[in-house]
């Protein structure tokens, strides 16, 4: 019992990460309120920045504040740090939203047909809830714009292959344990493959490399192959093919 209450934490905390960052963690839990009071932490930083913070990365449940050491001494940037969660305020950031065409199947969705005779439904069944859901990308990682999205159906979760494969697509859609994801760049991974979309997630060509972000909302809309070709082909000229929606 004495270990149990030493291993509880009260939130938020801030922790050293190395000699110069700081984490801010707000929970041990993942959730959409967590998540919330990370970006707006870091919306708050961005807006009103502390001097010597270089950089800020969301993550489900926590912020990493780098920051450089020769400019501002760790234990001071904690206390600027806990003085602006004092006036953190949520929902001051209207979330942007996005509907990402997706061509389901193909080349790309391995594992749509398997998945959908796992859940014992249609592919066409599977695409209907797959696209029905209300996504929130909740980090960027693992690779460069990989987002992290949650929202994904109940009925969907799946776990990972015991045996990840060696080379997935960049724009692939899956699915992995309670999560669904967008790729980013060519890389090996474990998830559950189901379509593609003609969108470039992460272009370092573009004045923002990352298409989303921490925060943002996304809607799948199904696509058939000839308005695939068509959008890939835009892309190719470098048209804009993003659907966002007006604030």
């Amino acid at each position: 019992m004495a270990m149990t209450q030493s291993l509880r934490h009260t939130y938020p905390r801030i922790i050293p990460c190395g000699d110069s960052a700081l984490v801010v963690e707000f929970s041990d839990q993942i959730d959409e309120e967590t998540n919330e009071r990370v970006i707006a932490l870091a919306d708050m930083l961005a807006t009103r920045p502390i001097t010597g913070v270089v950089e800020t990365v969301p993550t489900y449940r926590s912020l990493l504040v780098a920051y450089d050491p020769t400019v501002i001494r760790g234990k001071n940037l904690s206390a600027s740090l806990e003085a602006r969660l004092g006036h953190l305020s949520v929902g001051g950031v209207t979330a942007r939203r996005i509907t990402v065409p997706v061509l389901y199947g193909h080349e790309v969705g391995i594992d749509l047909d398997d998945l959908a005779q796992m859940k014992q439904m249609s592919r066409e069944a599977l695409i209907a809830l797959h696209a029905s859901a209300d996504y929130r990308v909740y980090m960027i990682g693992f690779a460069p714009g990989f987002s992290y999205l949650g929202g994904l159906p109940q009925q969907l979760h799946t776990p990972r292959l015991a045996v990840p494969r060696q080379r997935i697509e960049a724009s692939a859609i899956g699915i992995g344990g309670k999560q669904a994801s967008i790729n980013s760049v060519p890389c090996p991974s474990g998830w559950r493959y189901i379509g593609r979309t003609p969108l470039r997630i992460f272009d370092p060509s573009r004045a923002e490399p990352f298409l989303l972000r921490a925060g943002d909302r996304v809607r799948f809309r199904p696509v058939d192959a000839d308005e695939a070709e068509s959008l890939d082909a835009a892309v190719r000229r470098g048209e804009s093919i993003e659907e966002w929606e007006a604030p």
